[in-house]
């Protein structure tokens, strides 16, 4: 199994109601992919961090294997909710994939 998890920062010049929306959106778009890419096992998108947290949200997927991630990456689905919905808002993103 490979595991993808993503924390991103949202751009500052959003107010915390419209960072509230955003999250929402990106939280709504991202685990509606479940069940429409093969390979993708799991996906749970969390948006409440502590105070102690510098990310506002943070990406957890779970795939059978690499080749199932690199499909994802490149499924349409996938590349209309991260146009749409994500990178629009986001300015910095970290990304760690490994093999469980």
């Amino acid at each position: 199994m490979v595991r993808h998890v993503i924390l991103w920062q949202l751009k500052e010049e959003y107010s915390e109601a419209e960072k509230e929306t955003i999250k929402t959106e990106i939280k709504s778009g991202l685990e509606g992919l479940l069940g429409k890419i093969p390979g993708l096992l799991s996906l749970q998108v969390q948006t409440e961090g502590l105070a102690s947290s510098n990310a506002d949200l943070m990406l957890d997927s779970s795939f059978t294997d690499k080749d199932a991630l690199k499909g994802y990456a490149v499924h349409p689905e996938h590349v209309k909710v991260a146009e749409q919905k994500v990178r629009p808002y986001t300015k910095i993103r970290v990304c760690m994939d490994y093999e469980q």
